[in-house]
């Protein structure tokens, strides 16, 4: 499965950066394939590891924030590996003007 979230802490004014990256640092501690872009963080793996991972990244943000916002999208597809990555080969083929292999 894959997992993009987002976690930011509420009420601690504009710059969360500082927060973010404390998720963060969860997520690339975790040794689970991650990907991280402006908007959410990207995580693989099964389903038991990546939402300890999530839960683990909001508390890294609750330990210094009162308040948390989370917002989570999960692809669920049972025996798919490394669809981080080959997603997004996918479009890129389609991008280059290739076809998707059967």
């Amino acid at each position: 499965m894959i997992v993009a979230f987002s976690v930011s802490p509420l009420g601690v004014g504009e710059d969360v950066g500082e927060y973010v990256a404390d998720a963060v640092r969860v997520v690339r501690e975790s040794g689970l394939p991650n990907r991280t872009d402006a908007m959410f963080t990207s995580i693989e793996g099964e389903w038991d590891e990546v939402m300890d991972v999530v839960k683990r990244a909001v508390a890294a943000v609750e330990a210094r924030a009162g308040r948390v916002s989370l917002v989570l999208k999960a692809d669920i597809r049972p025996g798919v590996t490394d669809g981080l990555t080959s997603k997004v080969e996918t479009v890129e083929r389609y991008l280059a003007g290739g076809q998707q292999d059967s």
